[in-house]
């Protein structure tokens, strides 16, 4: 990463807000919210994003974002790379016929969603979300691409609980994964 690119980093994760007991007591939560709420940290994400994307996947055709903050990601690169731009939403959200994949969440299940025929057999599909955590929603939207066909490049986040081990769920499962910002704490 350039010496630029490494500023722009440091820029958005001093922009990052934190939210103790948030969604519940003991979790401090990363917000990528109020970094978006200064213009040149928005120039700046936009800046690593498209950076990193034409120098580690310049051949990507499709950018997925997983609801909700991932759409934010997906169509500032798409755009700016002429390349198609399809969401991953949970189930109900989107019209149509569409693929599912159930995933767990600590309380729980929840399923995603993708339209059939977003993605077409064989398609190069980067995927991004603001943040990972344990990796759960990362790993469905993987499956989900690969069920209609895509090839999954990349897992793209801006931020990273690396104690939440969803890095090695991923890697484990066999995807690359990139993240700008890493917290080792989550309390």
């Amino acid at each position: 990463m350039s010496s630029d690119q490494s500023a722009n980093v440091e820029l958005i994760k001093k922009h990052i807000g934190e939210y103790p007991d948030f969604p519940k007591k003991g979790i401090l939560f990363k917000d990528i919210f109020t970094a978006l709420r200064h213009g040149e940290v928005c120039k700046a994400i936009k800046s690593v994003l498209l950076g990193y994307v034409r120098e580690n996947c310049p051949d990507v055709q499709v950018i997925v974002g997983l609801e909700a903050r991932g759409f934010l990601f997906s169509l500032l690169i798409a755009a700016e790379l002429g390349v198609a731009s399809v969401p991953i939403r949970k189930k109900g959200k989107l019209p149509g016929t569409c693929a599912q994949q159930e995933y767990v969440l600590e309380y729980g299940t929840d399923v995603f969603e993708i339209q059939k025929g977003s993605i077409v057999e064989g398609q190069k599909v980067l995927i991004i979300d603001d943040l990972l955590a344990t990796g759960g929603t990362m790993d469905a939207a993987n499956k989900l691409v690969q069920q209609l066909g895509g090839v999954v490049e990349r897992n793209v986040v801006i931020i990273e609980l690396t104690e939440l081990g969803g890095r090695k769920k991923l890697e484990a499962a066999g995807s690359k994964v990139h993240s700008f910002i890493q917290y080792d704490d989550v309390e």
